[in-house]
């Protein structure tokens, strides 16, 4: 989120409270109203605080409004264990792009995990706008014996197993 309030300005970003019930609460309302809001809590481990409004809430009103409403937002989180940040912090890029925009176009509410160790990988990221549709897997190794299925920053893990395994004959 680094330099999103000197580009976009106070109209666009806002610097809330940490109060997580109504930072959710109030994405809710402003998808309600048309806006595409991307609430941002940083750590997943907050977000029993604010459930209510998030499942009971924002993810029905599709349903609870006969189809009429829908509520596109997205809450970003961080996942993941790894830099030391205390208990109430630690629970758990070209994909990233892709899908954070493919979760900004969806019409219902997304949760987007992000993990932390994750943050300082650099790579390649085109600037135009593209998505990575839900549900479609990235494989990033072919391989003939083993199957390793992970998100995350165990796909970074995984691949470096494959490329261990692929030195020992194990495709």
């Amino acid at each position: 989120t680094k330099g999103l309030w000197t580009e976009f300005g106070s109209e666009r970003v806002i610097d809330t409270p940490i109060t997580e019930s109504a930072i959710i609460g109030m994405a809710a309302g402003a998808a309600a109203t048309g806006l595409r809001p991307v609430a941002d809590l940083m750590f997943m481990d907050f977000y029993g605080v604010c459930y209510d409004m998030l499942y009971n809430q924002a993810a029905k009103f599709r349903y609870m409004f006969g189809g009429k409403a829908k509520a596109p937002m997205v809450v970003r989180g961080m996942i993941g264990a790894g830099f030391s940040a205390a208990a109430q912090h630690s629970q758990s890029p070209y994909n990233v792009k892709g899908l954070l925009i493919q979760a900004i176009r969806d019409d219902d509410p997304v949760v987007f995990c992000e993990h932390k160790l994750l943050y300082d990988i650099k790579g390649e990221v085109p600037d135009e706008s593209y998505t990575i549709p839900f549900g479609v897997a990235n494989y990033t190794r072919e391989g003939t014996d083993v199957t390793i299925i992970a998100l995350s920053l165990m796909v970074h893990r995984a691949n470096e197993v494959a490329d261990k395994l692929a030195k020992e004959g194990i495709s």
